[in-house]
Formats: C-alpha cells, structure tokens, sequence
C-alpha cells in the first residue's frame, strides 16, 4: 500500500486517474493508503467517461452516479428552490422518506447530515449557516482562510458497507477508523455511517472558496466518481449563495481500493470505448 497523488481537471479525469494508479501490476488487492485527488473544478465532467462508466455500473447492478452524487448534494431539488434556506427546509421535509424507500440510505445521507445533523437539541442546519459565515467573511477586509468546518461523522456511527454482497471484505483489514472531534453547533469559534468523516472549505485572499473532503475509506466503483462530482456541487452551491467563486476540490481516503473484477472497468480507464451507437 502506498500513498498516491492525482490533480486533475475534472471530476472524470480525477476519477479515471485515481483508477489507474491503483491497477497497478504485483497488486492484486487494488489499492492504497493515504492518497490524495485534487480537481480543478470538480462540478466538470468528461462526458465519454461518464455515459461509459455509467453504462457499467448498469451492467453491474450499481446505482447510477447521479444517485450517488445526490447523496451529497441533491442538484435538483437545488435548482428549484429559491434560496438555501427552502432548500434544507424541503429536504428536511422528505429526508424520512428518503431514508424508508432506499434501503442505502437508510442511516441517513451525507446531505441530510449537513442539513440536519443530529445535535443534542436537535437537527442542525450547516448548509445555511456555512453560507453565512463565508458570505460575512468575504465581505471583510481581513476574511479568515479557514474557518469553515462541515461535520457529516458523528461518535454513534458504526462501519457500514456501501456495498452489496461481500465485497466489503477489505475494509475489515485495513483497520481504518475516525475519531471526529468538530461537533456541529457547539464549535463556532473562528479558531481552533459514513466513510466521509468531515469537509473543510478555505477562503482565499482572492475571494476563491476551495474543499477539502476527508474520506476514512473509498470504494472507487461504487463511490468515488459520484462523491467527487456531488462535493463538487456542493462546493458550486456553496461559493455561488455566499457570492464568492468555486475553487478546487481535495479529497484525502486513508484507504483507497478497486473493489470487484476489474476486467469491465479497465476499457473505461484506458480510454477504450463501450459503448455501442
């Protein structure tokens, strides 16, 4: 295992390479500790690599990417409220529901986590106040680079599969574990279920808002390409209600794998083309 680091234009291009680096020959686990993806502009995508690898995951039985990507930041239920605010009300408002009718989600998403992470007085809402904590930093002289804390980990979470069946098996050797120590509502000072243990956001001096999303591990069929595409979103949303610009995405796994039989992925990241006209 070894730690690798890819920067990358967009979200296909980041994914695709995070992939190769880990099918590597004499590796016949498929995977890495400690690695680093970095996108430019993680909202982006290559749009063969996307309809090819989605193509696959059906094939497969996966969920499609867009279901994944949602899990993170719901684009369209975005895209028709009028502001933050009636955003995590109406997710709120549907998040039971989410949770009965998709056995994955049922200990909850990541964007219910930022829109209603469990407080001891109850749920939470980060989105908005993140929002206005950049929104207020941005319009200073001396804005604070970073300030900007968004827990999704929570002490009560137990190790869950994002996978079907056993492909899970390596998770349970690779001892990966977090302890999460920023606790959402209590810790607003300016200083000082889930594989996604935290994001962090920093504010340049050009008014530029960048992410850092901090994995504890990272299925990179299954999960990966719609994680960096949902993050990136979710970034684009952040930067745009705060009236700053989007910057680029950092995601850090301690464990990162090739999970499943790597023959039908392989086309896809050597740039082989699948599909059929």
């Amino acid at each position: 295992m070894s730690l690798f680091i890819v920067d990358k234009a967009n979200t296909s291009l980041a994914w695709q390479e995070a992939c190769l680096k880990l099918d590597v020959p004499g590796k016949p686990k498929r995977d890495a500790l400690h690695t680093v993806v970095h996108i430019v502009n993680a909202a982006a995508e290559n749009t063969q690599i996307r309809e090819e690898f989605d193509q696959m995951r059906k094939e497969r039985g996966y969920a499609p990417i867009e279901t994944v990507a949602n899990t993170l930041f719901p684009a369209e239920l975005a895209a028709v409220s009028r502001t933050p605010e009636e955003l995590v009300r109406r997710y709120r408002s549907m998040y039971s529901r989410l949770r009965r009718i998709d056995p994955g989600n049922k200990t909850g998403t990541y964007f219910g986590r930022i829109v209603a992470y469990p407080g001891e007085k109850g749920p939470v809402d980060q989105l908005t106040a993140l929002i206005n904590r950049i929104r207020r930093q941005a319009a200073g002289k001396g804005p604070m680079t970073a300030a900007y804390e968004m827990g999704v980990d929570h002490p009560d979470d137990r190790p869950a599969s994002d996978l079907a069946g056993g492909d899970h098996a390596a998770y349970a050797d690779t001892g990966t574990w977090s302890a999460p120590v920023h606790a959402a509502g209590k810790d607003n000072g300016l200083r000082g279920f889930p594989c996604l243990s935290h994001c962090s956001f920093q504010l340049d001096r050009n008014r530029v808002l960048h992410a850092v999303a901090h994995y504890r591990s990272h299925y990179m069929v299954t999960r990966a390409y719609g994680n960096y595409l949902g993050l990136g979103r979710l970034l684009a949303y952040l930067a745009k209600h705060a009236e700053v610009s989007p910057g680029a995405l950092t995601v850090v796994a301690g464990h990162a794998q090739i999970e499943g039989d790597i023959s039908a992925l392989r086309p896809i990241l050597r740039g082989q083309t699948r599909l059929v006209a």
